[in-house]
């Protein structure tokens, strides 16, 4: 008997392995009603609905509708559905009177990063039906798919939807003219004359002069053979075109790290990947066999052991980096977006374990969440519980901590304690805790399936029996300060003018923003905003005498923004001065002190209901204390308090840290709901460092790519040094005791790189010139980036064949962000990007598929190596003393293995050009000089170590002498070698040579 559950992403799962032969073709029956295609209304925000043919395309990938103005854009892939859920349950069905759609007939699509709800509504109730079966059954066979059948299955649907999309005249095949368009949107500069000939070699059949899909299939491998990888192949084959299991074991044994793959392992890899029969029985793996393996999720860069739990998790909670959201609620800006607690499942369900619940006071006595004083739509408090309840253990046992923002009545705070209870349950039951060392925080293992609510809490010094008290509201800064306040009025006109104008303005410049943001961090501009905000109202105003917003109070709105953005810095150094005074007073006394700001300090009643959920997570305002307080105090601090705490009071923030849960939100300047890079805070231990989920970017790339490390549920252990002893975080040298790490990357080629994604002529444009840029984020010291050269004419199979080296001093809090660009005379363009924690990184030949790009990835050798002493830079470091041989200048010798590539680690392609000149094949053999040169170096250094003895009598200039003296003769031996080379070679055949190297 068949029956629906509910899978490790919490999405409805068909179990298929229990389908009878009725249940099986009524499946089928409903992909093909599916496929056919089925009319219905597409309900849209303010309007009365659209009818549109909706039907599930034929490789069952993606639902797709007509008519539509964006043509082929107008999909929804089934990899990007959320959830599919029955009846008008989306805010855009209850915009609409009740009684407006038979709920039978209703049913809801949630899809994509920002949850968007595709609401639609058919004629019949079996039509619904249909779809929701059909799409929970999609969705469940995705979910449950290995790692390597997704990628196939993946790779099989964009061969033929790029097939389709080739295919101008829809017969079904290619002919050649749609061929040559297809290879320039796929970026592939070939002679006319060698496509000609592929071309010819494919087109088997009795059709002469087109290509069916199968042919196309041949066509496609053909193109995109791999030369590096069939020289790595012949590498380890002894120049045969097949590897044997044993040469394969030698292989993974030797370049990727593996040491104990034994023979049998490497059998099975060529029974599961070789696509001969032929080379199977014969128990060898081919080019084709090998290029699949090596493009496996086996050989990815991310260390596949980390898709699980791997660490401790038996530690305090304050020795762990906590994901965490702010603004849980929104689905975008903080003015004028919608709040939608399908929010809250997404994150949860995405990893986060830190979710925010700003509460206010609602009709009918039923608190409400929003964001308060803005046009950002409500939710009821009591629908949020329900679905954290629901969503927050699904895939992942570890405690989740509600954040929760009163702004309540006291009535109403005691209905919220109220759903707390009676929604959570015993999850809020922590009180088996209270009995242990009140000195430490419990352990994510110990409270798995808990709910900490994090909130106010009643004095001590308050009686039992009081049933509310005064607390501090310092500490809720995160909402919009008393001069921000937008004021409605009663005029709907006045209100829908203003609205509508912010709204405009506002998505124009979250447009500007988008683009900017590709990768600089600090692209979106307050003055922008602020200018266009001002302008907006006051022109709104003017026509509108009842507008909704007094013109004193947008002139107040204005001014207080520009006075606050330029004094923000002042106040901050101000509170850094004033803050010992108060904190020499207690808390009791403190309560009725100044704020740093020089106002009174804000206070609100609590109850006593509310105060008792909380148990260990304590809010107490920032300004109390940094260095008392219980484990179970969580201070809050914006990001301009935390910022001027990290460059001022490092060592404390840091020791605060070690013992207590702090919480870092973005400020209140950030209306667009843009995030600040969480790898500051990280940096001084911050473990809630709270990010806003619904604005993708370069800031949640980071924080997705720091909690895979351990699984993705949301807690990652902090390294040893940020729990324990103190360090500078800020220092050239933090950890001196420490071994450091030396990261060596070979940029090897790339594969399918797309045009950029905001190309002005989309496919049709230019062929792109990338280069790879590889940033390390993480302690200053580390921060660097490198860049590699521009390939010309070719993002189907540029190859770099270029060694970047960096040095780590805390290598557990590194992420490594590779990133490709499209250069441009005036500037460059983003193509995409990967970012992978240090500690991530698997060693060898590695694919570094970029992030949200089906088939693009580059190819790259990653070796890690330890480096100790205060000289190790030199003695694994050849390139020190080649430079020093070749004349460079002091300053480019100290930059080490990065200076000899001559290029600084600061420069941008906008900036110098020069570091991205052509290289020549000179070049290329100089590079694998120094590769090969660096064993050497090391022994070198070892050597001049051992003879120098314990006292290290051996001088710097000594070890540098010795090394040089004896790599003079190696450089001049391999460029006398190069040279000989060179002038044996024609200069296609030398070009060759160069690009599969």
């Amino acid at each position: 008997m068949s029956s629906w559950v509910v899978n490790r992403k919490g999405q409805p799962q068909y179990r298929r392995h229990f389908l009878t032969d009725n249940s099986v073709f009524h499946v089928e029956r409903c992909m093909t009603v599916m496929q056919s295609g089925t009319q219905m209304v597409k309900l849209k925000a303010g309007s009365k609905g659209l009818v549109r043919l909706f039907y599930l395309d034929e490789h069952r990938s993606c639902i797709r509708w007509k008519p539509s103005r964006k043509s082929e854009k107008a999909k929804i892939t089934i990899d990007s559905l959320y959830k599919v859920t029955e009846g008008g349950q989306s805010d855009i069905f209850h915009r609409h009177a009740d009684g407006s759609f038979d709920p039978s007939c209703c049913f809801t699509v949630y899809h994509g990063n920002h949850m968007e709800s595709l609401d639609l509504v058919t004629s019949n109730a079996e039509e619904a039906r249909t779809w929701i079966t059909g799409l929970r059954y999609l969705m469940a066979g995705i979910s449950d798919e290995d790692s390597l059948a997704k990628r196939q299955r993946t790779h099989d649907q964009w061969m033929k939807q790029t097939f389709e999309e080739a295919d101008k005249n829809g017969d079904g095949l290619l002919n050649i003219d749609e061929i040559y368009q297809l290879l320039h949107k796929l970026n592939v500069n070939l002679p006319r004359r060698k496509v000609k000939q592929m071309f010819q070699e494919a087109d088997t059949d009795d059709q002469q002069g087109t290509l069916t899909y199968d042919e196309f299939a041949v066509f496609y491998k053909m193109m995109s053979m791999r030369r590096d990888l069939f020289l790595l192949l012949m590498a380890y084959s002894d120049r045969k075109d097949h590897l044997t299991a044993e040469e394969l074991t030698h292989f993974l044994r030797n370049e990727q790290k593996m040491p104990n793959v034994t023979s049998e392992y490497a059998a099975e890899i060529i029974d599961k990947f070789e696509v001969s029969d032929e080379n199977k029985q014969r128990g060898v793996m081919g080019i084709e066999g090998f290029t699949s393996f090596m493009r496996s999720p086996t050989c990815d860069i991310f260390n596949p052991l980390h898709h699980e739990v791997n660490q401790d998790m038996d530690q305090p909670l304050c020795n762990y980096f906590i994901a965490s959201s702010h603004n849980t609620y929104l689905t975008g800006d903080q003015l004028l977006s919608h709040s939608k607690t399908d929010m809250y499942a997404w994150v949860l369900q995405s990893g986060c374990r830190c979710v925010e619940v700003d509460c206010w006071d609602g009709p009918d006595g039923e608190p409400m969440v929003q964001h308060g004083y803005t046009l950002t739509s409500k939710i009821t408090f009591k629908s949020v519980v329900e679905t954290i309840n629901k969503y927050a253990f699904i895939n992942n046992q570890y405690p989740v901590i509600l954040s929760i923002e009163n702004h309540c009545s006291i009535q109403q705070q005691k209905k919220i304690a109220e759903y707390l209870r009676d929604i959570f349950g015993d999850k809020l039951d922590v009180g088996n805790f209270l009995n242990r060392d009140s000195k430490t925080l419990p352990s994510p293992h110990s409270l798995q399936g808990k709910i900490l609510i994090k909130g106010k809490r009643l004095p001590a010094y308050l009686s039992a029996d009081a049933e509310e008290g005064e607390v501090s509201d310092d500490d809720s800064a995160d909402e919009i300060e008393e001069d921000f306040k937008l004021k409605s009025s009663n005029n709907g006109n006045g209100h829908h003018q203003v609205e509508s104008h912010i709204r405009k303005k506002l998505d124009s410049l979250l447009k500007e923003s988008q683009i900017g943001d590709k990768e600089d961090t600090d692209s979106f501009s307050i003055r922008a905003l602020l200018r266009a905000t001002h302008q907006g109202l006051q022109k709104n105003l003017r026509q509108s005498s009842k507008g909704v917003l007094k013109k004193s109070q947008s002139r107040s709105f204005i001014t207080t923004l520009k006075q606050k953005r330029h004094s923000k810095s002042r106040l901050s150094c101000q509170s850094t001065e004033n803050e010992d005074d108060v904190q020499e007073k207690s808390p009791k006394e403190a309560a009725g002190q100044f704020n740093r700001g020089g106002r009174k300090r804000k206070t609100m009643k609590l109850s006593r209901d509310l105060s008792n959920v909380v148990v260990f997570t304590n809010s107490v305002a920032s300004q109390e204390c940094l260095n008392e307080g219980t484990p179970g105090d969580v201070l809050s601090f914006s990001e301009t308090r935390a910022q001027s705490l990290v460059n001022h009071r490092t060592e404390q923030f840091l020791a605060f840290n070690q013992k207590q849960l702090s919480r870092i939100y973005p400020s209140a300047y950030r209306i667009d709901s843009s995030n600040f890079n969480p790898q500051f805070y990280w940096n001084v231990g911050c473990q809630l460092v709270a990010l806003n989920y619904q604005t993708e970017g370069r800031m949640m790339q980071l924080n997705r790519a720091k909690f895979m490390v351990n699984g993705g549920i949301g807690y990652v252990l902090k390294p040893p040094p940020m729990c324990k002893g103190t360090f500078n975080p800020f220092s050239d040298d933090p950890l001196p005791a420490y071994p450091k790490k030396q990261l060596i990357l070979k940029i090897i080629s790339g594969q399918q790189l797309p045009k950029p994604p905001d190309s002005m002529l989309g496919d049709r444009g230019e062929i792109i010139d990338p280069f790879v840029e590889v940033e390390i984020i993480g302690l200053p010291v580390d921060c660097c980036k490198e860049q590699t050269r521009v390939v010309d004419d070719n993002g189907f199979n540029p190859v770099w064949e270029e060694t970047l080296s960096f040095t780590l001093h805390m290598a557990e809090v590194a992420l490594v962000r590779f990133l490709v660009w499209d250069h441009d005379p005036i500037g460059r363009d983003f193509i995409g990007q990967r970012t992978v924690a240090f500690s991530s990184l698997m060693p060898g030949y590695r694919h570094v598929y970029l992030e949200g790009l089906t088939e693009a990835s580059i190819f790259v050798h990653v070796s890690v190596h330890d480096v100790y002493g205060k000289w190790s830079p030199l003695v694994l470091n050849p390139s020190f003393t080649i430079m020093h041989f070749l004349g460079t200048n002091k300053s480019n010798q100290l930059r080490g293995i990065r200076g000899f590539f001559n290029r600084s680690s600061k420069s941008s392609v906008d900036s110098n050009s020069s570091g991205l000149r052509k290289r020549s094949i000179s070049d290329h053999l100089l590079r694998r000089t120094s590769a090969e040169d660096q064993v050497l170096s090391a022994k070198d250094g070892r050597r001049a170590n051992e003879e120098g003895g314990s006292s290290r009598s051996l001088s710097y200039l000594t070890i540098r002498k010795a090394a040089s003296q004896d790599r003079e003769e190696r450089v001049d031996q391999k460029k006398k070698e190069a040279h000989e080379s060179l002038s044996s070679l024609d200069p296609l055949s030398s070009t060759d040579l160069s690009r599969c190297r």
